[in-house]
C-alpha cells in the first residue's frame, strides 16, 4: 500500500478540537499534501454546527452521502436548527459516552466523522487523514469506521500507545466486529475489560468496500516504535516524531520530573527520538515539534525522514477552526513579542503535560470558571464497589471527584479542556450561571517565533504556508496576503 500511495512531504498537524476541520484539511490536500481533520469531540461540533443553522449547508450536503439510511434524517429532527439557536440558549447537548451506548449513539460518532472526512475530500482526489488521540477510547472506533466509510486514507493517533488500532482498522475494513481492550482503573489481576463495535449493529453493509487506510503512530521515544512496528496487532505504516515542543499534549518526561521556574517539566536527551535507529526499522517517518520551516524540511529530509508535520502555522491560517477574532488577537500579539505558550502540567485532567498560550488581552481566568463536566471525553472509567463501572474526570467539581474514589490532589490546577476548546471554535456553552464558556488556546513553542514568518502580516491562507514550506531553505520568505 505504501508504494501505492505517493507520501506527502507535508503533513497538516491534526489539532483539535475542530481546529484541524474539514475546510483546513480540504486546503492542503488539495494541494497536494496531507490535509488532516481532528476526530476528537468531533459528534459534538457536528451537532453543535446543526444547532448553529449549519451556515452555507455544508453538513447537510455531505449527510445526504452517509449510507445507512434513516441516520441522517433522525440526527436532522433533533439537532438542526434553521435559524440557528438563541445566543443565550445551552446548545443541546449528546449522551455522554460510556463503554456501552446505543446504536444511534454510535451511528452520530460514525456520522460526524464521515462528514469531515467527505467534505475534506470533496473536489480533489488527494489523500486525507483522521486524527484521534489514544487517550479518548470510548469513541474511537465508532470515528473510525464512520471515516473509513468516507474513503479517509490515513489514521494518525497519539496521546498513549494505539497498539490495538491496527487490528481495528483490518476488522472494520472488512465490516467485522472490532474489539480493543477498555482501560478501567481498578480492575483485580487479570481482569480485562473491552470495547467493542459489531457493524452489524450499526447498520454496517458488507457488500459496500471500503478500504484500509494507513496507520500513523505518533511516538515521541525509540522504544515505542519499535514496540508498535513488531507488538502491534496488525500493519503499522510509519511514524510521526514528535518533539516535546508541539502543541496540545505532550508525552511526559522519561525518568524522575524535574521543574523549571515557571513550573514546567523539563525535558532531555532520554527525550529525543534517534532518528537514525527510527530508520533501521525500514518504516517511513515524518518529524513533528517545531519543524515548520523550509530550513526544518531540509534537515528531516536529511535525517532520513520522508518530510514534516505542521501545526502551529496552519492553526492561525485563514481556514482553521480558530474563531477569527482569537486569530487576530493571538497573530496582532505575536507581532509586538507579546505571546508566550506555557507547558503547564497541571492543566490537563489526563496527567499529560499541556501547552497553554497566553498573549495580549487574553480575558481568560480559570478562577472564574465553574468546574462543569458535562461533555465527559477525557473521563477515566474506574471500577466501583460494586462491581460496576464508573466515571470520573480530575476537571469535574472537586467534590464529585472525591466521592468517586479519586484523591483531591488530582484536582489541582486541572481545566475542563473539553468545554474550553469547543469556546476556542466559537461553540462555547451557555452554562446554567449565565457564563460562556471561556476558551484556553493551545499552540506549538514556535508560535512565539511565528512573527518571522508573519513579516507584518496578521493573517495568511493555508496555501501561503505551503508556498513557504515547500520553497528552497536558502531563499524561504513569505509572499504578501491581500
Amino acid at each position: 500500500m505504501t508504494e501505492a500511495m505517493a507520501l506527502p512531504r507535508i503533513i497538516q498537524g491534526g489539532m483539535g478540537i475542530a481546529v484541524s476541520n474539514w475546510r483546513l484539511a480540504n486546503a492542503v490536500s488539495s494541494r497536494g499534501q496531507l490535509g488532516v481533520v481532528s476526530g476528537t469531540a468531533l459528534d459534538t461540533v457536528f451537532v453543535r454546527r446543526l444547532q448553529d443553522g449549519d451556515i452555507g449547508g455544508h453538513m447537510r450536503r455531505a449527510m445526504e452521502r452517509f449510507p445507512i439510511a434513516g441516520v441522517a434524517d433522525a440526527v436532522l429532527e433533533r439537532y438542526f436548527r434553521p435559524e440557528g439557536k438563541p445566543v443565550a440558549e445551552p446548545y443541546k447537548l449528546l449522551p455522554v459516552y460510556k463503554q456501552t451506548v446505543t446504536a444511534m449513539r454510535t451511528q452520530i460518532t460514525m456520522l460526524a466523522n464521515f462528514v469531515e472526512v467527505w467534505l475534506a475530500k470533496e473536489g480533489h482526489g488527494n489523500p486525507v487523514g483522521l486524527n484521534l488521540l489514544t487517550k479518548i477510547q470510548m469513541p474511537n472506533i465508532a470515528s473510525l469506521y464512520g471515516a473509513m466509510m468516507a474513503g479517509v486514507d490515513f489514521v494518525i493517533m497519539g496521546a498513549g500507545i494505539p497498539r490495538e488500532i491496527p487490528g481495528v482498522l483490518d476488522a472494520l475494513a472488512e465490516h467485522k466486529p472490532a474489539t480493543m481492550r477498555f482501560d478501567v482503573e481498578g480492575l483485580a489481576s487479570g481482569e480485562v475489560q473491552y470495547l467493542t463495535l459489531d457493524p452489524a449493529t450499526v447498520g454496517g453493509d458488507p457488500s459496500i468496500p471500503i478500504k484500509r487506510p494507513m496507520f500513523l503512530p505518533i511516538i515521541s521515544a525509540n522504544s515505542l516504535a519499535i514496540t508498535l512496528a513488531r507488538k502491534a496487532n496488525g500493519r503499522v505504516d510509519g511514524f510521526v516524531v514528535e518533539g516535546w515542543t508541539a502543541g496540545g499534549h505532550n508525552a511526559p518526561p522519561r525518568g524522575t520530573p524535574t521543574f523549571n521556574e515557571r513550573g514546567e517539566p523539563i525535558y532531555g536527551e532520554r527525550d529525543t527520538v534517534d532518528l537514525a535507529k527510527l530508520a533501521e526499522l525500514g518504516l517511513p517517518f515524518w518529524v513533528a515539534g517545531s519543524e515548520g520551516s523550509p530550513e526544518r524540511l531540509k534537515a528531516a529530509l536529511d535525517n532520513g525522514a520522508v518530510g514534516i508535520q505542521v501545526g502551529t502555522l496552519f492553526a492561525f491560517a485563514d481556514e482553521s477552526g480558530f474563531t477569527a477574532a482569537l486569530k487576530h488577537d493571538v497573530l496582532k500579539s505575536a507581532l509586538v513579542g507579546k505571546v508566550d505558550v506555557l507547558t503547564d502540567a497541571h492543566a490537563s485532567p489526563t496527567g499529560y503535560p499541556f501547552k497553554v498560550v497566553r498573549y495580549e488581552g487574553d480575558a481568560n481566568d480559570a478562577s472564574k470558571r465553574k468546574r462543569i463536566c458535562d461533555l465527559g471525553y477525557l473521563r477515566n472509567a474506574y471500577k466501583r464497589d460494586d462491581g460496576r463501572l464508573g466515571y470520573r474526570c480530575a476537571s469535574e467539581p472537586v467534590d464529585d471527584f472525591v466521592q468517586k474514589g479519586g484523591a483531591e490532589s488530582e484536582t489541582t490546577g486541572r481545566r475542563c479542556l473539553c468545554n474550553a476548546l469547543e469556546a476556542n471554535i466559537g461553540q462555547a456553552q451557555h452554562q446554567k450561571d449565565g457564563m460562556d464558556e471561556p476558551p484556553l488556546l493551545t499552540s506549538g513553542d514556535d508560535l512565539m517565533w511565528i512573527s518571522k514568518y508573519l513579516k507584518g502580516r496578521d493573517r495568511y491562507t493555508a496555501g501561503e504556508v505551503l508556498d513557504y514550506l515547500l520553497s528552497p531553505a536558502e531563499a524561504a520568505a513569505p509572499s504578501t496576503s491581500a
